[in-house]
C-alpha cells in the first residue's frame, strides 16, 4: 500500500526530461489515431464474423448440375480448401462463422494493411529518441507484421481466404487497441489500472492465437507437392526447366520455410518475456498508480 511521508522528506530528484511538447502532442495523436484505427478493424471483423449487420442472410447458392458432375470425377475434383477440411471436425453450429472467417480479408484486408503499415513510424520514433523502446525488439515486431500483410497475404491468394486470417486480425486488433490506449494515457500522465491489467494479461491468449495464426498463414503459402509436380518429375530435364520457378520465387519459398520453423521458438521467447514483464509490473512491491518506466 502506498503512503505519504509527512515531514523530513529529502529534496526531490530532478525529473527526467520527457519529449518536447510538440513531440508529445504528435505521439499522443499517433497513439490515439492508431487505437481508433485498430478499434475500427476490430469492430468490422466482429460484425462480419457474427453477421451482426445481416449481410450474410441471403440463401446460399447450390452447385450447378455440371459442377456436381465434375465433383464425381476424381481427376476433376477440386482440392479441398482449409475451410472444407475444418468443417469435417467442427460442429455444424460453427460452420457459418468459419465460412465468414474465410472472407474476412475481403471485408477488412486493405484496412488492416494500411493501419499496420503506419507502424513503421514506431521504428522512426525509437531512432529519433522520442520513445525509450528497444530498437531491436521494435524493428523485429514491426518487420514481422509488415511481412505478414505485404509478403504473405498480399502475394498469396489462398492466404486471403484462409480462416486463420480472421484469428490473426482479431488477435492483432485487440492487442493494439489496448496497447495504443495505454500509451496515450501514459503520455497524459495517467495509468488506468484496467488497461494495465489487460496489457499484461491478454497476451496469455492473444500471443498464441496471433503468432499461431501467423505461422499457419506462412505454412499455407508454402508450395505443396501435388499431381502436377508428380507429372513434371517424369518429364525430360530439358522440359522440366520450362516449368521451373524464377530463382527469386524459389528463394522466397525457402525463406518462408525457415520463417515457419523459427516462428515457434520466437513465440516462446516473446511469451516468456511477457510473463517476466508481467511479474515485474504487476508483482509485489509495485506502487499502485506509479508511472510506467517507458512508453
Amino acid at each position: 500500500m502506498a503512503y505519504i511521508e509527512e515531514h523530513h522528506e529529502p529534496p526531490p530528484r530532478p525529473k527526467k526530461q520527457g519529449p518536447p511538447t510538440l513531440v508529445k502532442f504528435y505521439l499522443l495523436a499517433y497513439n490515439i489515431l492508431s487505437a481508433l484505427g485498430w478499434f475500427y478493424i476490430l469492430l468490422i471483423t466482429v460484425t462480419h464474423l457474427f453477421n451482426l449487420d445481416g449481410a450474410h442472410n441471403a440463401a446460399s447458392v447450390s452447385p450447378s448440375p455440371f459442377a456436381q458432375l465434375l465433383a464425381r470425377i476424381p481427376l476433376a475434383r477440386p482440392a479441398r480448401t482449409a475451410v472444407g477440411k475444418l468443417e469435417e471436425y467442427l460442429p455444424a453450429a460453427f460452420t457459418p462463422v468459419l465460412r465468414r472467417a474465410a472472407t474476412t480479408y475481403a471485408r477488412v484486408g486493405w484496412q488492416t494493411t494500411i493501419v499496420q503499415s503506419f507502424a513503421v513510424l514506431e521504428v522512426l520514433h525509437v531512432l529519433l529518441g522520442w520513445v525509450r523502446s528497444p530498437l531491436g525488439t521494435t524493428l523485429a515486431q514491426v518487420a514481422s507484421r509488415l511481412y505478414l500483410v505485404w509478403g504473405i497475404t498480399y502475394l498469396f491468394d489462398n492466404t486471403r481466404t484462409h480462416p486463420l486470417y480472421a484469428s490473426m486480425v482479431l488477435s492483432w486488433a485487440i492487442t493494439e487497441v489496448v496497447r495504443y490506449s495505454f500509451y496515450a494515457f501514459a503520455l497524459l500522465g495517467r495509468e488506468p489500472r484496467f488497461l494495465l491489467l489487460l496489457r499484461y494479461t491478454l497476451f496469455y491468449v492473444l500471443y498464441p492465437t496471433g503468432a499461431g495464426s501467423e505461422a499457419g498463414l506462412i505454412y499455407a503459402s508454402l508450395p505443396s507437392p501435388g499431381p502436377a509436380a508428380s507429372l513434371l518429375s517424369h518429364l525430360p530435364v530439358r522440359f522440366q526447366a520450362l516449368f521451373e520457378k524464377p530463382w527469386y520465387q524459389a528463394l522466397h519459398d525457402d525463406v518462408r520455410g525457415v520463417l515457419f520453423c523459427i516462428w515457434w521458438p520466437g513465440l516462446y521467447v516473446m511469451y516468456t518475456h511477457m510473463m517476466k514483464q508481467r511479474r515485474r509490473v504487476l508483482g509485489k512491491g509495485r506502487t499502485l498508480g506509479a508511472k510506467p518506466k517507458s512508453i
